[in-house]
């Protein structure tokens, strides 16, 4: 009897522990301590295939895995190194709480080189995310086997060696000046050819539009997997566990860079909706879906919030304000009649008065009985000019090669003023370069006379 009265004493309390606990457990939210949105719209300023595309689309399936939002849609807006998509958020997103923009190192470089009125101190930092590894790769059949192939190549003609990559003055840029800083070449003289996303910069390297692509790991890895890319080096210091390639340091070139990802709010959002949205990226950063899309795109855990963001980001403008200047690519590329200032002018003059020489000369010539012997030395002195500046292009630079090929020109139309002609081909071929590679930002060997321009 003792026995019984005590099992069932026990047996009743533990009845109705049972029944509350399933009660409650019905009653109340799985996921009541985590933040929680309808709605989270994420705001990729490129084109689909990119770093920035790949990092909103993960996010994107990690809330959703998470069950922290209910809804994530991704809104695409490509161009200039992201800061057309920042120009926009910055219009049109302040005030909602709702809405986060990925951004990070490249858009510091799109603000500098663009000289964006825009800059991400009008945006409110919300977490650094991500840092990511840069890879130098060319197509599987391309002639350069190895780095030292293409270094090769490129310490000899460096105009030659075309480099594609994402928007002008982001990562892929800075890597490769790096490099070529590395190796003892003129950043400025680097041939890189940016593209506006990483799917178009992907597409160009694989149908060998450029020599060579810089971009990042987790864009490139598939298609070194499928073996359509041939990876050469790795920005990393050491070598990454798993992976195949050998990084720039071990084949002598003293660089090693990592890019990193954000996300950023509008200004004017409350208090209560900032501290949302951190608490809800916090618990996406501390959750499995994120983790293991870290793993899948071999990303870096950068996880950086709290005052300690906004002085990041401060320092990292200065530092890549610094590189690009450094590189001669700090610098707004578009043409306006006040950036052109006086050489065009002066070019367009010298042009001129070319043809003017030139057209009285021939037809002073027209009432010589010599005339039709004249037009074929006129004619050899061309050619000669043109293939002299073919072979003096790349030995010795634009400026000397085109006053070569000015001043015979002028020769085959008047042959009585060659120091005249000299002088005048010198001026016109300094004027053409100043308009051409200082002015409108165009790639031309400078030559013997590159310090003296």
């Amino acid at each position: 009897m003792i026995r019984v009265s005590l099992r069932a004493s026990l047996t009743a309390p533990l009845a109705l522990l049972f029944a509350a606990t399933l009660a409650f457990s019905f009653s109340t939210p799985l996921r009541a301590s985590e933040p929680h949105l309808d709605e989270l719209r994420i705001m990729a300023p490129a084109a689909p295939g990119g770093g920035w595309d790949q990092t909103a689309r993960a996010m994107q399936q990690a809330l959703l895995q998470s069950g922290l939002v209910r809804i994530a849609p991704v809104d695409n807006v490509p161009g200039a190194a992201g800061t057309i998509g920042l120009a926009r958020f910055i219009g049109a997103e302040r005030g909602r709480g709702d809405t986060l923009m990925v951004s990070g190192l490249i858009m510091v470089g799109g603000i500098v080189m663009h000289r964006s009125p825009v800059t991400l101190h009008d945006v409110m930092p919300i977490a650094r995310l991500t840092g990511e590894y840069e890879v130098i790769a060319v197509p599987a059949a391309s002639p350069f086997r190895s780095l030292r192939d293409l270094l090769d190549a490129f310490k000899a003609h460096p105009e030659s060696i075309s480099w594609g990559g994402g928007s002008a003055g982001g990562s892929d840029q800075i890597l490769a000046g790096l490099v070529a800083d590395a190796i003892g070449v003129e950043p400025r003289r680097i041939n890189y050819v940016a593209f506006s996303g990483g799917g178009e910069s992907l597409s160009a390297i694989l149908g060998s539009q450029v020599s060579a692509g810089v971009n990042g790991l987790a864009e490139f890895a598939p298609h070194m997997e499928a073996g359509t890319l041939r990876a050469l080096a790795i920005s990393s210091a050491e070598r990454l566990p798993g992976l195949d390639v050998p990084t720039l340091r071990e084949q002598g070139v003293d660089v090693a860079f990592e890019n990193w990802r954000s996300v950023v709010a509008p200004l004017g959002i409350s208090d209560a909706d900032r501290t949302r949205l951190e608490s809800l990226i916090d618990a996406m950063v501390h959750g499995k879906p994120w983790r293991d899309m870290l793993e899948r795109y071999r990303w870096l855990d950068r996880y950086l919030v709290g005052t300690a963001l906004p002085t990041f980001v401060d320092a990292e403008e200065g530092r890549v304000r610094n590189i690009l200047n450094k590189f001669d690519a700090g610098h707004d590329r578009s043409v306006t009649l006040a950036s052109t200032g006086v050489y065009p002018l002066i070019v367009l003059a010298g042009l001129v008065l070319f043809g003017l020489a030139a057209g009285r000369s021939v037809a002073r010539s027209t009432r010589d009985e010599r005339r039709s012997e004249r037009r074929l030395v006129s004619l050899a002195l061309i050619a000669i000019g043109i293939a002299l500046h073919v072979l003096l292009l790349e030995r010795i630079g634009f400026v000397v090669a085109a006053a070569v090929l000015f001043w015979f020109t002028a020769r085959a139309f008047d042959h009585h003023h060659p120091l005249r002609d000299a002088a005048f081909a010198i001026a016109l071929a300094v004027g053409s370069y100043l308009l051409f590679a200082r002015v409108l930002q165009l790639q031309l060997p400078a030559g013997i006379l590159a310090r003296l321009l």
